[in-house]
């Protein structure tokens, strides 16, 4: 699965650090998904969405 995650967080002028806090995560799980190194559960995908202001199907995409 890709995420669009940085770019979103880029936008949002966010670090890692800062979306992590307002998620309730570490920065390096913010770290791992950005790189496509983690799936993250329902319910943080949803977290980061609203932080971010995008819908789930915004950033996280289904791979071909």
């Amino acid at each position: 699965m890709k995420n669009r995650i940085r770019i979103a967080r880029a936008e949002a002028g966010l670090t890692q650090e800062e979306l992590a806090q307002r998620t309730g995560v570490s920065r390096q799980a913010i770290h791992s998904i950005e790189n496509d190194k983690y799936v993250p559960s329902v319910a943080l995908a949803l977290r980061i969405a609203r932080v971010l202001d995008k819908s789930v199907e915004e950033l996280f995409l289904m791979d071909e």
